[in-house]
C-alpha cells in the first residue's frame, strides 16, 4: 500500500495535474482552461520528469524518485529550467493570474527543495502535495483544507518505505505549505 501511494502521488503526478486544475477553474471556458493547463503540464511535469527518466535510463540516478540526494541537483535543475522557461512563456501569453501563480508556487518548490536538498534529504513528495494542497484551499476554499489527510498519508509511506525520517517529511510538509501560501498570494 505504502508503494502505490508513493507512486500514484508523486511529485510528477501533482505536477501535471495541478496546471489543468487550476487552468480550468480560472479560465473563461473548460475548453481554453483545458489548453492553457495541457501546455503547462509540458513545462511543469513531462520536462522534468523526463529529464529524471532520461538519467535514470543512462545511470546517472538510481531510480526515478531519486532516492540517494546527491544523485538530485542535475536532474532538478533541469526541472527548475523548465518550469522557469514555462513561467516566463505564460505571463508574456497572459495566460490566466491563478495560473500563473501556480507555476510560480511550482518553481518556488522546487528551488526550495532542490536548495534542502544539496545538504539534506528533504521529502519532495511532501513538499509538492502539501504546496499543491495549499493551493486548492487558497483557490477553492477551506473545505479543501481535507488535503492535509493526503499529504500525511503520502508522509507515512515515505517513512513506511524507509525514504525519509519524519523530521525529512515533516520539513517538506512545511516548506511546501509556506512556499506555496506565499508565492501563490504574492502573484494572483
Amino acid at each position: 500500500m505504502a508503494q502505490a501511494i508513493t507512486e500514484v502521488l508523486q511529485p510528477a503526478v501533482w505536477a501535471a495535474a495541478m496546471p489543468v486544475v487550476v487552468a480550468v477553474l480560472a479560465a473563461r471556458t473548460v475548453p481554453a482552461g483545458l489548453g492553457w493547463g495541457a501546455l503547462a503540464a509540458l513545462f511543469t511535469a513531462v520536462v522534468p520528469f523526463g529529464a529524471i527518466l532520461y538519467a535514470k535510463r543512462t545511470g546517472r540516478v538510481t531510480d526515478h524518485h531519486i532516492s540517494r540526494r546527491e544523485q538530485r541537483r542535475g536532474v532538478l535543475l533541469v526541472g527548475i529550467a523548465s518550469v522557469a522557461v514555462g513561467l516566463a512563456l505564460f505571463v508574456a501569453l497572459g495566460a490566466p493570474r491563478p495560473l500563473i501563480a501556480v507555476i510560480a508556487v511550482m518553481l518556488a518548490v522546487l528551488a526550495g527543495t532542490t536548495a534542502v536538498n544539496q545538504v539534506w534529504k528533504m521529502s519532495a513528495h511532501t513538499a509538492v502535495s502539501a504546496g499543491a494542497c495549499t493551493v486548492l484551499v487558497l483557490l477553492v476554499g477551506p473545505a479543501l483544507a481535507v488535503g492535509v489527510l493526503v499529504v500525511a498519508l503520502i508522509g507515512w509511506s515515505r517513512v513506511h518505505l524507509g525514504a525519509h525520517t519524519v523530521a525529512q517529511v515533516l520539513a517538506g510538509a512545511v516548506s511546501g505549505t509556506v512556499l506555496a501560501a506565499g508565492f501563490y498570494l504574492a502573484v494572483v
